[in-house]
């Protein structure tokens, strides 16, 4: 092993990792800060990922040595050593007899060693051959079971005392006696009450500031209600990094197992999930290069996956970043293309797993969106959710806006024809269309055949590979092209940005129309209504195929033509909603909906076009599909409210559309803000100033030794921002990652973050809220600007709408950036030691804004100099602190 280091700079470096295949970590990450992109090596994730699938590891030397038991480089000219001693300890693990990834991986090897991997080599004499061969992955994965239908909960009541005992059993014999967290569990257990009428859910909004104990305050009742009444809750979260929290609390709550099945279980849409068929298709020759590298990889993470997710599960997120063609979404069902009891691999299938473990499930984690989506489309009434804990209360309106919306746009009209017509002309993969798909049943039934071939002739209709550009110009083919060239025209028309913002969305509200485009909006609905015909009869037919089968429809074959009847039914309410809002377009506006054109833009390029319609208010379909046949929603976040006024909460809960008055309840957080935190306002980086906010952001990051969160409003000016001063602070030991700038996915760069107490971290709304980094490794929140609402065309007539209604249009954004205020400076203090600066480089902050703060915490209107010595101040403080012999204070 080297026992010498010297440093380089970067073009020596170049030099050096183009003549010599270099040990790394994270290659992709170094090529980027070094500005080379062919930068190839021996990169050592890559190797973990091969001997550890499926374990965690922080993807930095100090992550990889806590991983490994090596210790800790002290200083960066330590790390080139520890990189070798991984690598021996990574190698070494091969031979031990004690290694619980061994299966499986000489076989993986052999396919490694043909692609000319570059560790291939020094693994082959370390993996011996088995004496027995080894089953292919496909054979190796259990299978799921059938289970019987669970009979409807017991009507229980849970009294408070039991609540009380459930809650002291989670947090522990020793820990502290906190009231506010008995009282909020008290309160959620109202939740599961039995309801008294139909549609008439009982509802909770409780807000539960930071520290309160919110995550064991709802699981306390929610595991005494499913085990007392054999029911199924569902805890629904907006981030995935508080799912990720909630699996691990929930051990607490839950036993690992009960009756032989696991109690608790993630739910995700199935874009999360690996399919099963992609894999083997990838294995088989449809990866090529690095990206058949990525397969094995994989496919050695399947076989010691916990649930196969792949995103925010147990697979690194970091893997797929390793490969610079992004090949894990390729590993999804990311278009709907699942043949369902088609797949030879149904049986052993993550997602149906997943699924039916849900169904027999006591506690359920979920996301808003996927809990909308079960309700709204959900043919199995025991995957409807009944009783729901939604965590992260403050997105549910977000989620539903999302969910609830329309967009007949380029890219959803191209992915529609995919999915009926199949793979057309020279494009590969395994996609089938609807004729594959239901090949036995069209020769079955000659109806059904007519109603497929009828699709598939209709669906020629809709936008084929080259659309974009074809548009823009000129030359567009068919009706729907027609539609999407006079909507980017009409757009640019009424653009009145003269070009200045070329990286962002046009909009235009769908009005004033003249006659030419109402025409060919016209001729376009005739297109989508000619679609939608031949696929619900379709469907109909399909239904009863299912309800009087023949002699050859046995169950895999049922399951099959259900899961393609649930496919064609959400087609259908596509295309419907489509329909709709071209109907709208020549007669009088629906005052439900928002309707607009747009043009989607990035980086200059133009990317999509379509037209789009959103609920003026979408908690009203969440409460017809969500909140209505509920028994029991609980609403619950640390800024659920405006200030100490409800009525926001209240509206933005859908209770009110179902005549509901919520219950109420509302705790402060129990930390110590007069002492922990201070606010500071600087006002001297004029708006505007990259250079000057640059400066400010690298000064408070030096001041503060890291342990920075940066927020931004707009990309352009993050990376800005990252350009000017990372390379400086890194000079000075100063690490500093980025969202949209470092090829690592969100979560890993929170892991980083979180794990280095002197790096930084960049990023925009992802950020804001959902990311938990208690201690001293986030000590300074730094935002760039007041959070202003993007006044595109769907928030203007919301602010009318509030303004309509006696709020007051500047109302209505002020609640919105005391919301977000309120949730970025709750990054800050996670935890009763904690202590830091919320710094908001804006002098134009208004005071009306600063309700959004904990009471009790100082604000102050500084220059930057001021700030500095703050920020300083108070880490050479608690530096001194940490240095101080015990009994001296």
């Amino acid at each position: 092993m080297a026992d010498s280091t010297r440093g380089v700079g970067k073009g020596e470096a170049i030099v050096a990792a183009a003549d010599t295949p270099l040990l790394m970590i994270n290659a992709p990450l170094v090529a980027s800060r070094l500005g080379y992109p062919d930068l190839s090596g021996l990169d050592l994730l890559e190797l973990y990922a091969f001997i550890h699938p499926a374990r965690f590891v922080v993807p930095t030397p100090k992550g990889l040595a806590h991983a490994l038991g090596l210790d800790e480089p002290v200083a960066d000219d330590k790390v080139p050593l520890l990189l070798q001693e991984a690598a021996e300890a990574l190698l070494a693990t091969c031979e031990r007899t004690d290694w619980a990834e061994r299966e499986g991986a000489w076989t993986a090897l052999q396919s490694l060693v043909r692609m000319r991997w570059p560790w291939s080599t020094l693994l082959t004499p370390r993996i011996k051959k088995p004496e027995k061969a080894e089953r292919w992955l496909f054979a190796r994965l259990p299978e799921w079971e059938e289970a019987p239908e669970r009979p409807q909960p017991a009507q229980v009541t849970l009294s408070d005392q039991a609540i009380a005992t459930r809650l002291a059993e989670l947090t522990g014999a020793g820990a502290e006696t906190r009231p506010t967290q008995r009282e909020y569990a008290r309160e959620t257990g109202r939740t599961f009450a039995p309801r008294g009428a139909l549609r008439q859910p009982h509802v909770v909004l409780a807000q539960a500031g930071t520290g309160t104990g919110k995550t064991f305050g709802y699981l306390a009742p929610a595991s005494l209600w499913a085990e007392q009444s054999g029911g199924t809750v569902w805890v629904s979260t907006f981030t995935k990094a508080l799912q990720r929290q909630l699996r691990r609390e929930s051990r607490r709550a839950f036993p690992a197992e009960r009756n032989g099945k696991p109690p608790v279980v993630v739910r995700k849409g199935r874009e999360n999930y690996l399919c099963l068929l992609n894999l083997e298709d990838a294995l088989q020759g449809g990866f090529g290069g690095r990206a058949a590298i990525l397969a094995q990889l994989v496919a050695r993470w399947a076989a010691y996956s916990q649930d196969g997710d792949m995103i925010g599960g147990d697979l690194p997120g970091w893997l797929g970043t390793l490969f610079r063609k992004r090949g894990i979404a390729a590993l999804t069902d990311q278009r709907g293309e699942c043949v369902y009891a088609g797949c030879p691999h149904y049986r052993k299938c993550f997602i149906e797993r997943a699924s039916r473990a849900s169904a027999q499930a006591e506690l359920v984690i979920a996301n808003h969106a996927l809990v909308m989506v079960n309700a709204a489309r959900g043919r199995d009434p025991a995957q409807r959710p009944t009783r729901i804990v939604f965590d992260e209360g403050h997105h549910v309106f977000e989620a539903a806006d999302s969910t609830f919306s329309s967009a007949l746009t380029g890219a959803e009209t191209i992915e529609l024809r995919r999915w009926v017509i199949g793979p057309e002309a020279k494009s590969r993969g395994r996609r089938r269309g609807l004729s594959a798909r239901l090949a036995d049943v069209t020769s079955y039934d000659e109806e059904g055949g007519r109603a497929v071939e009828q699709a598939r002739h209709a669906a020629e209709a809709l936008p084929s590979e080259g659309w974009l550009a074809r548009i823009v110009e000129g030359t567009p083919l068919g009706p729907i092209e027609d539609l999407l060239s006079a909507a980017r025209a009409l757009t640019y028309a009424r653009d009145e940005s003269g070009g200045q913002d070329a990286g962002y969305a046009l909009e235009t509200e769908v009005a004033q129309l003249d006659g030419a485009f109402i025409e060919v909006a016209g001729r376009a609905q005739e297109a989508l209504e000619s679609l939608r015909k031949p696929l619900v009869r379709l469907g109909l037919r399909l239904e009863a195929l299912i309800e009087d089968g023949p002699d050859w429809l046995d169950g895999p074959a049922r399951a099959r033509i259900e899961g393609a009847r649930g496919a064609i039914g959400w087609r259908t309410d596509l295309l419907a909603g489509w329909i709709a809002l071209l109907a709208r377009l020549g007669g009088p506006g629906d005052p439900d909906f928002v309707d607009w054109l747009s043009v989607e833009r990035s980086d200059g390029r133009e990317w999509d076009v379509g037209l789009h319609r959103h609920y003026l208010d979408p908690m009203k379909p969440f409460a017809e599909t969500v909140l209505a046949p509920a028994h029991g929603v609980m609403m619950t976040s640390a800024t659920l409210r405006d200030g100490d006024d409800w009525d926001s909460a209240v509206q933005r809960s859908g209770a009110p559309h179902l005549d509901l008055a919520p219950r109420l309840f509302a705790a402060d957080s129990p930390f110590d803000y007069a002492n922990q935190a201070e606010v500071l306002i600087v006002t001297d980086v004029a708006k505007g100033d990259i250079p000057g906010l640059a400066a400010a952001y690298g000064r408070l990051i030096e001041a503060s030794g890291g342990g920075a969160l940066g927020l931004f409003t707009a990309i352009r000016r993050l990376r800005a921002v990252y350009g000017r001063i990372a390379d400086r602070l890194a000079r000075g030991g100063l690490p500093l990652f980025a969202q949209h700038v470092d090829p690592i996915d969100t979560g890993t760069l929170v892991d980083i973050f979180r794990d280095d107490p002197r790096a930084s971290l960049l990023g925009t709304d992802a950020l804001r809220d959902g990311v938990d980094v208690p201690g001293h490794s986030l000590r300074l929140v730094i935002m760039e600007q007041v959070p202003w609402p993007k006044p595109s065309i769907l928030h203007r007539a919301r602010r009318l709408a509030n303004h309509g209604k006696g709020g007051g249009g500047q109302a209505y954004d002020d609640r919105i950036i005391r919301a977000r205020l309120a949730q970025a400076f709750g990054r800050l203090i996670r935890s009763a030691d904690d202590k830091g600066h919320f710094v908001v480089l804006s002098s134009a902050f208004p005071s009306r804004l600063l309700s959004a703060f904990p009471p009790g915490t100082p604000i102050r209107r500084v220059t930057l100099d001021a700030a500095l010595q703050s920020v300083a101040a108070s880490v050479s403080g608690a530096e001194a602190a940490a240095k101080r012999p015990e009994g001296i204070s």
